[in-house]
Parts: C-alpha cells; structure tokens; sequence
C-alpha cells in the first residue's frame, strides 16, 4: 500500500510519520528527495537559475537554499514555478524506491509531501491522509522549529494552500490540535488502513 501523508507547514507530518513507522511502514520524504535532486540535478539547477536569478547557485555549484526559500516562497505563484522545475525529478526518484521497497516486501510506503496534490504524486498512492492544525498554531511551531522571523513564517504558509483543499482533496484527515490527540488520531488511520504494529 502507498500512503500519501501531507498537510501545511507546521501542521504535524513529521510526527504521524514516525507513529506509522512502528506499523512497518518504509518512509519517503519527498522534501529530503526534492534536496538531493536540487543539489544534484544538473538540469534541475540550470533551470532554478534561470527562473529565481543565477546568485541562487553559489560559485561552488551548490544551491543557496535560503536565497531559493525566500524567492520561491514568496507568493504561490513562484512556489508553483518551483515545484513544476522540482516535481518531475522528485517523482521519478520516489517511483524508484516504492519498486526497491516492493522487493524488500515492506508492508506499506508513506510519501511524505507537503504538495503532495500539486506535485501529482498523490497519482501515486492508494490512499492520502492530511494532517491540520490553525494557522496560529502552527505559526507558532514553524518559528519555533526553524529559528525564522513572524513573516517568513507567514510567507510559507501563505504560499500553500488553506486547510478546506486539504480536507477536499484527502482521503482521511488527522488533526493535530487540541483537544485532538495526535497519536490516537493515527492509531485511528492505521486501524482504517489495517496497518498492525511490527
């Protein structure tokens, strides 16, 4: 089984991904593919240069991903330029290990994506869970998390899109706030699922 696991920023992906991990499910994140695929793709570099302005590629040849960040998350429109020069790269590397981890017989993959939809890897899935929680809670957890100010968290979560998308597009929903409980919220998807713990 393929599980697309995505949701806002902040909004708790990490830690449903490591509650399903117990049930024997192999984890892909899609953020951490896209990273190697920004620094290691050629092709896919050339054409961030281009769009984002060529001080994005250090001299060394490496990307300077906060420039990026701050060029491509400041408004949806250069999130989408972005993601359509990085989707196609990603989703090519995530096939690759769902095929390896049907060989090693693992029980379920998770791809973990937080455009999981816009990407189209949700094509890829069988079933598709998104994680919530408010805007100011997850403000709170973004600026906690990455040391960033108030407006380059809005920023991020301003270039995404609001909750109902989510819940219209998702097959289950986890909520990540009180008086929710992350991990009985899970509990309750792997249950669905059929997942047992290994």
């Amino acid at each position: 089984m393929i599980i697309g696991l995505t949701g806002q920023t902040g909004a708790g992906k990490s830690t449903v991904s490591e509650i399903l991990k117990k049930y024997g499910c192999y984890h892909i994140d899609a953020d951490k593919i896209a990273r190697e695929v920004i620094d290691g793709d050629e092709t896919v570099k050339t054409r961030l240069a281009e769009k984002f302005g060529k001080d994005v590629i250090n001299e060394d040849g490496t990307v300077n991903r906060p420039l990026l960040a701050k060029r491509a998350f400041k408004n949806a429109e250069s999130t989408l330029a972005l993601n359509s020069i990085t989707h196609p790269a990603v989703n090519e590397k995530i096939l690759s290990i769902i095929s390896e981890q049907r060989e090693y017989g693992a029980k379920a993959v998770i791809i973990d994506a937080i455009a999981l939809f816009e990407s189209g890897e949700d094509k890829l899935c069988d079933r598709t869970v998104a994680v919530t929680a408010p805007k100011e809670i997850r403000l709170e957890r973004i600026i906690s998390r990455d040391g960033i100010t108030v407006s380059r968290a809005n920023e991020r979560i301003n270039a995404q899109k609001d909750e109902k998308f989510f819940s219209m597009n998702a097959d289950f929903i986890i909520n990540n706030y009180e008086p929710y409980n992350i991990y009985d919220e899970t509990e309750k998807l792997a249950y669905e699922l059929k997942l047992t713990k290994e």
